[in-house]
């Protein structure tokens, strides 16, 4: 055997192992930025700060995170007030109650404002604008339909009357517990819940479920300037927020990530890489890389789809369409499978996230883009996977089974020689009497001994 057949195995650990120390140091690192400090607002003096929060997509447990660390912060720093901004459609039920007892427990007065101008503080927000200390909506915005929504996957569950009744009447008795305290109108808020009725910031106003209107953020603290509000524990506080700095609250290294990670298109993306990089490496076992990214992102996408209304219809279609991509790799339809299959995947990911949670979803460009370029791989390597059952053998003794090599010694009939195969000398038997020189081709490899037949009686018999 040559040197370089010796050394092979040698080189292959050695790459194996430089692979894994860098994707070892590259996740540490990854880690060591996650678990830095989050970016919290800048020092100012005493009751100088306004910690301005944003709650501005659907409520969910990485937001809900994000604002409980906020009111935090801002009880640390003896904040003089936290500004929450609302746009949102509402979101999960465990996430907004975890978000209401939060304000509800917070030492700093806590002003919920639905802003800026066309913004909603729909279904979850509603409950949440109504626990704050002050609430607020800015001019064309609206506010409620606030009925429970009992939904699996993006499809609404049909209950019956009695766990309808169930659920309506804990949703209002929770919305009572904390609406009568804070002056506001239970009666009417109750309406939002039973008949999913919303009102608009006129409307919130005069029926006394919010208690101003504010054309923006600066205005509204002008407004609440030397106001005396009625804290959730009885007491009264009158807010002192003249020169006050509105300072915005950021999210931390690792609530930014995982925030990334439940938006429709980069789950979407996520999904489809980890499926391509596990695909890739069980079709071509040993190329590692693969392997371990596919893991990560199906790992990354499995918590998101913990998050997130995934609609199963979606997830079926994707995986139709994987199905028609390798059938048009084995079999010869004049690709109507694969085009089969980009408008089962292009549908798959339009109805990927469909809820009445969120109008969001995967955005048409990064369903057409993802699309496209994932059926075209998949066709690839499946039809390299396919090529390489016929290809023959290029490492071990069968490498060596129907090449040429020259006779080195003349080799008797059934009696032993020297031949030359790729540089590299043999013992060879021959059935035949094989002169030096001539050409010979390998029939068989019986340990270190190759069976060897001249070269014409081989051309011979393949004709």
């Amino acid at each position: 055997m040559s040197a370089y057949r010796l050394l092979q195995p040698f080189y292959r650990l050695r790459i194996f192992k430089a692979s894994a120390f860098t994707l070892v140091c590259g996740l540490c690192f990854a880690a060591t930025a996650l678990l830095l400090p989050k970016a919290t607002a800048d020092e100012h003096p005493g009751n100088s700060v306004v910690l301005h929060l944003d709650l501005d997509r659907e409520v969910e447990p990485v937001l809900a995170t994000y604002m409980d660390e906020g009111l935090e912060d801002a009880a640390k720093r003896k904040a003089a007030l936290v500004l929450i901004t609302m746009d949102t459609p509402g979101g999960l039920s465990s996430s907004m109650t975890d978000i209401i007892q939060h304000i509800l427990a917070s030492p700093v007065p806590v002003a919920v404002y639905v802003s800026p101008t066309g913004a909603r503080g729909a279904s979850a927000g509603f409950y949440i604008l109504l626990s704050a200390d002050v609430a607020a909506m800015a001019p064309a915005t609206h506010t409620g339909a606030a009925s429970p929504i009992v939904a699996i996957g993006g499809f609404q569950l049909q209950i019956d009357e009695t766990m309808k009744r169930k659920i309506l009447n804990d949703a209002q008795a929770f919305l009572r517990s904390y609406t009568e305290k804070r002056g506001r109108n239970p009666a009417l808020a109750e309406t939002a819940v039973t008949d999913a009725k919303a009102f608009t910031e006129k409307e919130a106003l005069d029926g006394k479920l919010i208690d101003l209107i504010a054309t923006s953020p600066e205005d509204l603290v002008r407004q609440l300037d030397g106001r005396t509000i009625t804290r959730f524990d009885g007491t009264r506080t009158t807010l002192s927020l003249k020169n006050a700095s509105i300072t915005p609250f950021q999210l931390s290294a690792r609530q930014s990530f995982l925030a990334r990670i439940v938006e429709p298109d980069v789950f979407f993306v996520l999904l489809l890489v980890g499926v391509l990089g596990l695909y890739t490496e069980f079709t071509h076992p040993g190329m590692v890389a693969p392997g371990v990214i596919g893991g990560i992102c199906a790992v990354l996408a499995l918590y998101a789809m913990h998050l997130l209304p995934v609609n199963i219809a979606g997830v079926l279609l994707i995986l139709l369409a994987l199905a028609l991509f390798i059938l048009e790799a084995k079999f010869t339809s004049h690709g109507v499978l694969a085009i089969g299959g980009v408008i089962a995947m292009f549908l798959g990911a339009l109805f990927l996230i469909r809820s009445p949670l969120t109008a969001g979803g995967v955005s048409l460009g990064v369903a057409l883009s993802a699309t496209l370029p994932f059926a075209l791989i998949t066709v690839f390597l499946m039809r390299r996977v396919l090529q390489s059952r016929s290809w023959k053998p290029t490492t071990g003794k069968e490498e060596l089974i129907g090449e040429e090599g020259i006779a080195i010694s003349g080799l008797g009939a059934g009696t032993e020689g020297m031949i030359r195969v790729h540089g590299e000398l043999w013992q060879a038997v021959s059935p035949r009497a094989v002169s030096e020189g001539k050409p010979v081709r390998v029939r068989s490899v019986d340990g270190l001994k190759l069976h060897v037949e001249p070269e014409e009686a081989a051309v011979a018999e393949n004709k």
